[in-house]
């Protein structure tokens, strides 16, 4: 071999070059994508972490308190009304049925307990569904939202709709799946969703489309509730029915396919109506809207706003719906029949065509919902002898009008109040206010039978007087009946509670009474006489008059109220001093300040008629503070007791077993604002104002009864209050603008007929009680008009009630029995007449000093045997000494 051949280097393949090249650009590609891989990774990184900074904290769901309706029952449990910004019954998981679960999983979520926050396979299908509508070019978008994501959108985050907040539901569903159970998470959100019709929740959303609990509702109904959260308006019952049966048909369809319910229970639910109820809100008992207005006032002052609208209270309140029913039925009448006989006829303020139908243009006028029985009508034909009238027609459940058209007949004896003849007064195409006529009773009080009044109305007419009427519990303040007017839906002011008006001689009791507790008695005699007091330098003097003109002279403190005497009341009021009087009238809470002025003595200050009949309920119960509410209990939303009515404490009654213990007793706390015999002593003279004095239209009552009238200066104000043992009411009656309501416009004549109705009516199956008089009351025989002790029950004798130490000399005291107990107190005739006077002190002289004419003072009797003498009681000093005879001043 020739070494110095050069050697050739062995030839590269084609093959290898290739294979080099390949394998550098696979090496290439691969590191280009876990660049491009780290990059959007880092990008996604950063834009979770981004996202994630300023999350909520999604653990305040832990301890979120959803906006609950406070709701108001009546003393027997039932609804009264409620209040909230938004609507909603909070409930628990476990009370949630089943049926409404799996609705509602069907509809929204059907994967809930599978999936970790994010239904994938959801997702996924959501994009196809959404491409192929997209292609197809339209079509109904659907959306992939798990519950759990609309539970963070609901509480954490807001409706915008955008990435970020895609984002930052997902982020925070994940996070929530992994603090909460399933449960949990549904729960909050079958509690705060909207369902339209402005329920949030489900079981609120239950009461108002079905008025039901949800353990009543079908699948048909439950199904309706699951297809709701997607968009409430779009698929509201009334505007959009056929819609709306159709999305439910579909979500049923839905619940079949999941093996909810068999088919057959499918077609069933399918086959059945929507069958919402129409909307009703306000007060679900009639005639309430007074009180629970004045019941929302008294939450908001005690609890905030936040608490009444949205925290969750159950408040049991005192309201008696019956008597509620028989208060307002019983005011109604009596506006009605003063404003007949003195308004007369005003015509009517709207007339109709009625040629076509008349019911459905009837139906469009506004009716005060609060005036049933009246309604709206409209005149069809009138004759000689009745008029033929179409009544205002009604709607079904569902707020549909009904098709039937109501007439009914107004004979013409129901239209001569109006002073008119029937064809004056009414035309054809009038709307008016009608009233079914209620059966006659003949003498022996028997009813007529229903038929004879049937379909036969009275011509109506909203009065321009106004009043209220109040009835109260005079043992604990409980607010039974409150009615502030006609009608709430046409003044929503409460005559009740905030007008301020001149009680007139209704507040004269609160004088009498002080003096009582200071040293008078029933039988102290005070000159109803001229009398004129000096108002100052430059100023006539004020020279008061009684009701009717003149006075009649020496009369007892009983008669002055009987008769209702009001220069007797001026002369009283002088002698005990207006600062003593008006220190009373705040005891008894009648006034905050009164003004130490002898023309606040005949009730020229003004006050409400709710405090008048809170302060005769002290006089009743024996002189026992108590204060007007109409609250009994508070409850917040976990049922704690947060706010009662009644102060006493039983620590003994929550005991969980008898282990031979005693009966728990309950204290009485109340306060006493005047002594017991001072007020049973009271009752007894204002019995006699309604056996004698001028409230006696209500002695057809038969049964015990105290009072008292009163009617101010020019018949502004018509007033009165009384009560029986267990219940004070009050009334008044004024216009809203102060005017004369005319010279027979009293107490006695239109206030106290309205009391009448009301507790006929009341109290028709309760038993009479007597006033029970309290320890230390003496009972003894005296003459009515005079005040002296009397023997025998003759004509013209009463039991009039003294204290041990005040009793008169030669009376013989009374056991409980009404027997006499013993011997008089001092041996020794006594005159029926009144002793020899003075003429100047008979005439009322004015000027006169107070004990010139006065009668010598006696010594007091000491307390028979019979009685036991209460313990000393502190007491003002009188301002001379006083003795069986009042001195006349």
């Amino acid at each position: 071999m020739d070494i110095t051949t050069p050697v050739t280097p062995p030839k590269r393949g084609r093959k290898k070059k290739r294979r080099g090249f390949f394998l550098r650009f696979l090496g290439f590609m691969f590191a280009a994508g876990m660049i491009l891989a780290i990059g959007v990774a880092g990008a996604v990184a950063f834009v979770l972490w981004k996202a994630s900074q300023d999350l909520p904290d999604y653990e305040v769901l832990a301890k979120y308190e959803p906006p609950v309706m406070t709701r108001i029952h009546a003393n027997d449990g039932r609804l009264i009304s409620e209040f909230a910004r938004q609507r909603r019954i909070y409930v628990p998981i476990t009370a949630v049925p089943k049926r409404v679960i799996e609705a509602f999983l069907s509809a929204e979520d059907k994967n809930f307990y599978q999936h970790g926050g994010l239904d994938i396979q959801g997702i996924i299908r959501a994009i196809v569904t959404n491409m192929s509508a997209m292609q197809a070019g339209g079509g109904h978008m659907v959306g992939a939202s798990t519950i759990t994501q609309q539970v963070a959108k609901n509480f954490l985050l807001s409706s915008e709709q955008n990435i970020e907040r895609k984002l930052k539901e997902a982020i925070l569903a994940i996070r929530i799946e992994r603090a909460f159970t399933k449960d949990q998470i549904l729960e909050l959100y079958l509690n705060e969703i909207y369902l339209g019709g402005g329920a949030y929740g489900v079981a609120a959303a239950a009461q108002r489309y079905w008025g039901k609990a949800l353990n009543e509702l079908s699948w048909a109904e439950a199904a309706y509730l699951a297809l709701l959260p997607k968009a409430p308006s779009r698929y509201d019952p009334w505007k959009h029915a056929e819609r709306a049966l159709t999305r439910r048909n579909w979500v049923i369809d839905r619940i079949v396919g999941n093996g909810f319910a068999t088919p057959e229970e499918g077609e069933q639910a399918k086959a059945t109506p929507l069958g919402v109820l129409a909307k009703k809100y306000g007060p679900q008992i009639h005639a309430s809207e007074y009180f629970a207005e004045e019941v929302r006032r008294e939450i908001l002052d005690k609890f905030g706003e936040d608490k009444l609208y949205g925290g969750g209270l159950s408040v049991r309140t005192t309201l008696d719906p019956r008597l509620q029913a028989i208060a307002h039925k019983a005011l109604v009448k009596g506006l009605t029949k003063y404003d007949r006989a003195h308004a007369g006829w005003r015509g009517v303020d709207k007339t109709i065509e009625i040629s076509g139908d008349w019911g459905k243009a009837l139906a469009e006028i506004p009716v005060w919902k609060d005036i049933a029985p009246w309604k709206r009508a409209v005149v069809l034909e009138v004759s000689g002898d009745q008029a033929t009238i179409g009544i205002r027609p009604g709607r079904d459940k569902e707020g549909r009008l009904v098709e039937e058209r109501e007439t009914g007949v107004i004979p013409a004896s129901q239209v001569k109040w109006t002073r008119k003849s029937i064809k004056s007064a009414l035309k054809p195409g009038d709307v008016i206010y009608v009233a079914p006529l209620e059966p006659k009773k003949n003498k022996d009080g028997e009813v007529a039978p229903a038929e004879t009044v049937a379909g036969k109305w009275s011509l109506q007419q909203p009065p321009k007087v106004s009043g209220a009427i109040t009835a109260i519990d005079p043992h604990t303040g409980r607010v039974l009946a409150i009615v502030g007017g006609f009608s709430f839906h046409q003044s929503q002011f409460d005559r009740a509670t905030q007008a301020l008006r001149q009680p007139g001689s209704s507040f004269k009791p609160l004088i009498y009474l002080t003096a009582i507790d200071n040293g008078y008695t029933p039988s102290s005699i005070i000159v109803d006489g001229r009398i004129c007091v000096s108002q100052g330098r430059g100023m006539p003097p004020w020279c008061p008059k009684n009701y009717s003109g003149g006075g009649a002279g020496p009369s007892t403190l009983r008669r002055g109220i009987e008769k209702s005497r009001n220069l007797m009341t001026v002369r009283l009021s002088r002698d005990i001093g207006m600062p003593v009087i008006a220190e009373y009238a705040n005891r008894f809470g009648v006034y905050d300040n009164l003004v130490p002025a002898l023309a606040m003595s005949l009730g020229s200050g003004e006050t409400t008629l709710l405090r008048m009949v809170n302060a005769y309920s002290m006089i009743a119960n024996g002189g026992k503070k108590v204060e007007a509410t109409f609250i009994d209990r508070v409850q917040d939303r976990y049922g704690r007791t947060v706010w009662r009515h009644d102060k006493r404490d039983c620590s003994l009654c929550s005991a969980r077993e008898w282990t031979g213990q005693g009966e728990p007793e309950l204290i009485d706390v109340r306060d006493q604002v005047v002594d017991p015999v001072s007020a049973y002593q009271m009752v007894g003279i204002m019995e006699g104002v309604v056996q004698r004095g001028t409230a006696t239209r209500l002695r057809a009552l038969k049964r015990p009864l105290a009072g008292k009238t009163g009617t101010t200066n020019d018949y502004k104000d018509a007033w009165f209050v009384g009560y029986t043992p267990d219940m004070a009411v009050g009334v008044y009656v004024g216009y809203d603008q102060p005017k004369p309501m005319g010279r027979s416009a009293t107490g006695g004549g239109l206030a106290a007929p309205i009391v009448k109705d009301f507790l006929a009516e009341a109290l028709k199956d309760v038993p009479p009680a007597e006033f029970r008089p309290p320890e230390g009351a003496v009972l003894v025989r005296v003459n009515s008009k005079t005040g002296l002790p009397a023997r025998g029950g003759g004509g013209g004798t009463i039991v009039e009630a003294f204290k041990p130490n005040e009793v008169p000399p030669g009376a013989i005291p009374l056991g409980r029995d009404g027997k006499p107990q013993g011997q008089a107190a001092e041996e020794g005739a006594q005159p029926d007449g009144f002793p020899q006077y003075p003429a100047e002190a008979q005439a009322g002289a004015p000027g006169q000093p107070a004990g010139a004419q006065a009668a010598a003072p006696q010594a007091a009797p000491q307390p028979p045997p019979q009685a036991s003498a209460p313990p000393p009681r502190q007491r003002r000093a009188p301002r001379r000494e006083r003795g069986l005879f009042r001195g006349f001043f």
